[in-house]
């Protein structure tokens, strides 16, 4: 589990200064929690989950007074579309883990009436 124990006073400075830092912190928090997916340690997708909500916490807010550059934007593009496409596959393979869980606990068991 690399991207949490989340980020040190050092690499705060440096995300600071620069945002696609935290986009590239999200993706790799994004990758290791694929891997814990695929591993079937829901504990760590769960920790990295909450580990990229602070970092998109403070994306959003270092964002606030920062704009990226035309280059900048299109890097910030593909990583989103890497995180979207590791987002998909951990929930393939949450699905059935979902299922399981709901009949457990006598719910809908179909993710989409979970909401």
């Amino acid at each position: 589990m690399n991207a949490p124990e989340l980020i040190s006073a050092a690499e705060d400075d440096v995300l600071t200064s620069n945002l696609l830092s935290y986009y590239e912190a999200i993706e790799h928090a994004s990758h290791d929690m694929l891997n814990a997916a695929r591993n079937g340690d829901w504990d760590t997708v769960v920790k990295l989950e909450g580990a990229c909500a602070v970092l998109i916490a403070q994306l959003k807010h270092a964002s606030e007074s920062r704009v990226l550059g035309q280059d900048e934007m299109a890097l910030k593009t593909r990583i989103m579309q890497r995180i979207l496409v590791n987002d998909a596959e951990i929930r393939n393979l949450a699905e059935p883990w979902i299922n399981d869980l709901g009949r457990m606990m006598g719910a809908p068991t179909e993710p989409h009436k979970m909401h």
